[in-house]
């Protein structure tokens, strides 16, 4: 019974700092121009399916492609694993999902798996960063803090699969020792135990790693959010909410729209409004962007879901002709400036101003007009 009012206590102070960042962040997107309407809901199932669940664009680059997607999918599947240790935390049960018989089996034996293959994926993935220095890794935008931050959270994922793997292998050699039945199927950790010595101990081991796991997954919960690795949760909600038009089509102002029809025909100038149109009509406060209440929910979704990942840049022709311009460095800016503006924007509104904008303070015009409209940095974008 200790134990459950332990995890309670944890779980619930866990659910708590979430929701306070869920808030925070809900309170910025209020500031934010309206973007497109969310419609045809099933084709946006079908391109999330594509390309978020299938992976299809990360694949691009085959190799590295496939190691991601290993890594994507392997959580996927350890996701239930992580629910039934919820309800096994709240509950004071040890494999609470049992009762699914062989679907319970062939779940925890693919996660057994999974878990050894992302721990090796993302030894694959620190080993890039830190000794390869991968040139799109790099860039002006790419501070000092990003490498570190990437490089704490695949430590974290790493030791996620390191503790699942323990907790595994000393749940068997516990089970074992105590003439219990093993529930579920786990070949890695099964090796494992055949490799360890059973004691008196095995069972203190369990519950270590078992804390340790359920620990790391909600600090790593927490930590998300301020981190790049916050695309774990936004990357699939992001391309469901995908532009479905085609990449090349740009958005145009409605005043400015309208304004060029009358000059094409001045007829329309002396028109009557339409029944029911107001005679006056709104005169935009500003063109463009200048700051980020001039950006679309879904730029600022986008800079969320940003994986900084740098294949953007790297195919962006202006950045490889040595333009200033960097795709990634816009996204980045947007997310930045929210983080330094919103707070004042959710106290004060939109009329709060702290001398600062995203434009030039941020982004510069140099950067803006080398850009060539081309979308490489959008086709090649892997969450949309």
């Amino acid at each position: 019974m200790d134990r459950q009012i332990v995890f309670l206590l944890v779980l619930l102070l866990t659910l708590l700092v979430f929701g306070f960042t869920v808030r925070k962040y809900s309170g910025y997107f209020k500031h934010t121009r309206k973007g497109f309407p969310v419609k045809q809901l099933g084709r946006r199932f079908g391109v999330m399916m594509e390309v978020a669940i299938g992976q299809t664009k990360i694949f691009r680059r085959p190799v590295m492609g496939l190691l991601h997607a290993l890594v994507f999918w392997g959580f996927l599947v350890i996701l239930i694993g992580s629910i039934e240790m919820i309800i096994d935390g709240l509950s004071g049960t040890e494999r609470a999902l049992a009762f699914l018989g062989g679907f319970h089996s062939f779940i925890m034996a693919s996660g057994d798996i999974f878990a050894l293959i992302i721990a090796v994926g993302i030894l694959v993935f620190l080993f890039r960063r830190v000794f390869l220095h991968v040139k799109r890794f790099s860039g002006i935008e790419m501070k000092h803090i990003s490498h570190l931050d990437a490089n704490v959270a695949l430590t974290m994922i790493l030791l996620l699969m390191v503790s699942l793997l323990g907790m595994n292998t000393f749940y068997i050699l516990s089970a074992t020792h105590a003439g219990h039945e093993v529930v579920g199927l786990y070949p890695i950790s099964n090796m494992f135990a055949s490799w360890i010595d059973g004691g008196d101990h095995n069972e203190f081991w369990h519950q270590f790693n078992w804390w340790m796991h359920i620990g790391l997954i909600f600090v790593f919960a927490n930590y998300l959010p301020y981190s790049k690795h916050f695309h774990v949760f936004m990357s699939v909600p992001n391309v469901f909410l995908s532009r479905l038009e085609p990449l090349g089509k740009v958005d145009t102002m409605e005043s400015i729209t309208r304004e060029v029809k009358i000059m094409m025909d001045p007829d329309q100038a002396f028109a009557s409004p339409p029944e029911g149109a107001e005679a006056e009509e709104e005169v935009p406060e500003r063109f463009g962007i200048m700051d980020v209440e001039d950006v679309s929910w879904k730029n600022y979704f986008d800079s969320l879901a940003c994986t900084e990942c740098g294949r953007c840049t790297s195919v962006c022709p202006a950045n490889i002709t040595g333009k200033m311009l960097s795709p990634r460095k816009i996204v980045m800016d947007v997310r930045a400036r929210m983080k330094e503006k919103g707070p004042g924007l959710v106290k004060k509104g939109n009329e709060y101003s702290d001398e600062r904008s995203l434009l030039r303070d941020y982004v510069s015009e140099e950067e803006l007009w080398a850009c060539t409209l081309c979308n490489a940095c959008a086709q090649e974008c892997p969450i949309n």
